[in-house]
């Protein structure tokens, strides 16, 4: 072992450092050029690219600091070696840096503690339909290995050490002094991209371990729990009241923001939402509680807390109420519709524990409706917004009056591609060279058609809706509710708030006349304000207590603020806070006018009273959702619980499970069934299916379990809940023609295979065993034409064939 470094050795290492600084310069300036190329304003060019200068020196000195011990513990057994792997750790570091600055000038955020908020396979999900991985989407990270390299030789063959130490002197002397006499170079905007995630996820793990830590022993209050009467009907007073109880309909638009509507900075592009405003109850300074779309069910339909990473994050859901439940215990039926898979974000689960009655997602629309066509990389979202609307009222005629409809859409996001978009960019392009006036510099839109563009799509789509749903007869008895589930974020924001700023507004022939309102509420106080005026004008079971985080919706039309909303900017942070009118953000106070734009502010005391109201809350937060205090148990009356398991078969679970995923699981029960050990089978399905209702496979294999064993009750209603939830699924159709083969229901086997027809499966396997039903009830005519069918396009098939034979 070497006791003895070099001098030289050491100047290698201080080399590689300042070639990484120099690095993340280049990175800003390339992300600078990008950023101004796609036509994102950056007020000061000078400022921003000194601080992004600034941030990036301290940032690769910091990393050096850092890896330095790792370096001088490697130099003792080999100076080679160590220089060697550090490069590659810097190699790393500058590949990791250019893909968070890709991310950032996708989305125009930074990428934080989010990142562990997304299981893989969401976020794989999402980079697949935003990205376009080819040769020129990877050149950025193989040009700047070379650029570390060659920045590398160059300093260490041109300049000596005694000028690199002196300029590096200056460098920390003058980048030290700007750093302390100039606060605004911390704005995230100005960050190092490295920095700011590990700080992020650093202040992340530091809260949860604070809220962790907070005393819970001996405490067992409901904090949220209150009477029922506390509950204002807001509501009731702009409507005529009917006898029988009205329609709600529900819908949530996605990257709907308040800019984009009733003449705001981006606003003419949503002509019929624009329109509607006028004729309703409208809330101009709304906002959604959290800034991703994973907030807005457990908001909006429940006004439920955010646990750690949102709300449909628990994987042990606390007892909660929702719209949903409640609805539905009052007679109502309840749907859900969305055009992508709504196991995206466990949406699936919070729908399942409420008892929705009906979920429309990816996985039930027929050959009829067109899916989203597929990115470069052959990912595709799901079903664009006319197809989720269209679905949607092709299902209304079959179900019971009243109803509670909910809609999800799709279209405005990344990477916005929708039916006919050259011909919505014309009208893009139309709107742009016509006189009207915008509140935005007409380059800004143009740089963004395929956005607008979208945008127009989207609104016509929900205006083909409304005119189809008019010439309904429950139209008239029906109460719309458009929100957004936040604004979109490609497009540059203005301040902190605009990403929560969304319209809300209530559309209703029972309306008595439209209204604004300028006062500010939340997604929190929808559900305690439509409940409350539900219950109060027509025949309900009147609920003794509620658990909601707000009180409801204000109808106040002067500006103010009566609540207190913390916002979760992304799963795990809840670091924005609007109390009264101000917004907390990131440690800073933003004054909030009367047209919900903001100034930053500096008041000391008033910023702690706020830190700490926030600080209290995350504590009550972590408190309710981990001990499940949020509603009692014994109250619930409105769900089904979830599957509980036994200690024993807890220990069976963790024994069989570990270290595999759900599809490795699903596997260890297929191969668990093929030894006939049952039981472990549906114990392994359980647990599958408590976390993805929607996993046909696992509910197929649970079914063919009973039917093995020859109980064919249980069997028929697992396996009938396959078709309910899956319509699309081959396998279920098959399992159920098995089951009915084997306890002779051949007249079942009929009706299950026409069902199988009209929703499209072409299977020779589902015919064959209709022609085998009808044979056994000698039937002999239907039987040999579905086999001579059969055996044109399967000649070869050695069943088919002899089953053939058997009929002549």
């Amino acid at each position: 072992m070497k006791l003895k470094l070099s001098k030289e050795h050491f100047q290698k290492y201080f080399y590689l450092i300042i070639a990484l600084i120099v690095t993340f310069w280049i990175i800003s300036i390339f992300e600078f050029y990008l950023t101004f190329s796609n036509g994102v304003k950056t007020p000061n060019y000078f400022p921003t690219i000194a601080f992004k200068f600034l941030n990036d020196f301290w940032t690769g000195l910091l990393i050096g600091l850092l890896l330095f011990p790792i370096f001088f513990l490697i130099s003792l057994i080999s100076e080679k070696f160590a220089k060697g792997f550090t490069s590659i750790l810097l190699i790393f570091v500058i590949l990791i840096q250019v893909g968070l600055v890709k991310y950032s000038l996708t989305t125009l955020l930074n990428l934080g503690a989010d990142i562990l908020g997304y299981s893989f396979d969401d976020a794989s999900m999402t980079v697949s339909s935003s990205e376009s991985m080819s040769f020129l989407y990877f050149l950025p990270f193989i040009g700047i290995s070379f650029v570390l390299f060659g920045l590398n030789y160059v300093f260490y063959k041109f300049v000596n050490g005694k000028q690199m130490l002196a300029i590096s002197v200056i460098s920390v002397l003058l980048f030290g002094s700007i750093k302390l006499v100039n606060s605004d170079s911390a704005d995230d905007n100005y960050q190092n991209k490295i920095y700011y995630l590990a700080t992020d996820v650093i202040r992340f793990k530091f809260e949860q371990n604070s809220a962790n830590s907070y005393n819970l022993s001996g405490r067992s209050d409901y904090p949220f729990l209150k009477p029922f009467k506390e509950s204002k009907d807001v509501l009731g007073s702009f409507f005529n009241i009917q006898e029988e109880k009205p329609n709600i309909v529900i819908i949530m638009v996605e990257g709907l923001g308040s800019e984009f509507v009733a003449g705001n900075d981006y606003s003419g592009f949503t002509p019929f939402i624009d329109s509607l405003i006028p004729e309703s109850l409208y809330w101009e300074n709304f906002v959604s509680t959290t800034g991703r779309t994973f907030g807005i069910v457990p908001s909006l339909l429940g006004s439920l807390p955010f646990g750690e990473k949102g709300f449909l994050e628990i994987t042990q859901s606390p007892s909660h109420t929702s719209l949903i439940s409640i609805l539905k215990a009052n007679g109502y039926t309840t749907s859900f519709y969305a055009g992508h898979q709504t196991s995206f974000d466990r949406v699936i689960n919070f729908l399942e524990y409420n008892g929705i009655d009906n979920v429309i997602d990816e996985n039930k629309f027929g050959a009829e409706y067109e899916k989203t066509k597929a990115n470069s990389e052959g990912y595709s979202w799901g079903y664009p917004d006319a197809e989720i609307y269209k679905k949607a009222l092709s299902t209304l005629d079959g179900k019971k009056l009243p109803r509670l409809d909910i809609v999800m859409t799709l279209s405005n996001h990344e990477p916005f591609i929708f039916p006919l978009k050259d011909n919505y960019i014309a009208k893009v392009d139309s709107i742009l060279n016509s006189n009207r006036n915008f509140g935005k510099p007409k380059e800004d839109f143009k740089l963004n058609s395929d956005i607008f563009a979208s945008l127009l799509y989207t609104d016509n789509s929900l205006a083909d809706f409304m005119h189809s749903y008019s010439l309904r007869e429950e139209y008239n008895n029906t109460i719309f509710i458009i929100t957004g589930d936040h604004r979109l974020i490609p497009i540059t924001q203005k301040d902190k708030l605009c990403r929560f700023h969304v319209p809300f507004l209530i559309y209703s022939p029972l309306l008595k006349k439209a209204e604004k309102f300028k006062s500010i509420s939340s997604h929190w106080d929808v559900t305690p304000s439509l409940l409350s005026f539900l219950m109060n004008n027509y025949k309900f079971n009147k609920l003794v207590e509620t658990a909601w985080m707000s009180q409801g919706i204000d109808t106040a039309k002067s500006f103010r603020n009566i609540h207190k909303i913390p916002i979760m900017r992304y799963k795990g942070n809840i670091n924005d806070y609007i109390y009264k009118d101000y917004l907390y953000s990131d440690g800073d106070l933003y004054k909030i006018d009367e047209n919900f734009g903001t100034v930053k502010v500096k008041e000391d005391k008033l910023l702690k009273i706020i830190s700490d109201s926030l600080k209290e809350f995350k504590r009550i937060n972590s408190y309710i959702t981990k001990s499940n205090k949020i509603f009692p148990d014994s109250l619930n009356i409105y769900i089904q619980p979830r599957m509980k398991f036994s200690k024993e078969e807890l220990l069976t679970i963790d024994k069989l499970v570990k270290g595999l995923n759900f599809d490795q699981t699903f596997s260890l029960a297929r191969e668990l069934a093929f030894n006939k050990k049952y039981i472990t089978v549906r114990l392994l399905c359980d647990y599958i299916l408590n976390e993805i209702p929607y996993h046909a496979d696992a509910r197929t294999l649970k079914g063919r379990t009973f039917a093995w064993e020859q109980n064919y009750e249980k069997a028929e209603i697992e396996l009938l809940n396959v078709i309910k939830r899956s319509p699309y699924y081959d396998d279920g159709y098959l399992a159920l023609l098995d089951l009915y083969w084997w306890s002779n229901q051949d007249e079942k086997s009929i009706n299950i295979t026409k069902q199988a027809i009209e929703n499209g499966i072409i299977n020779s396997d589902i015919s064959f065993k209709l022609a085998k039903a009808y044979q056994r009830l000698n039937n002999l005519e239907e039987s040999k034409m579905i086999m001579d069918s059969i055996s044109r396009i399967h000649p070869e098939n050695v069943d088919y064939k002899s089953f053939k034979q058997s009929l002549e």
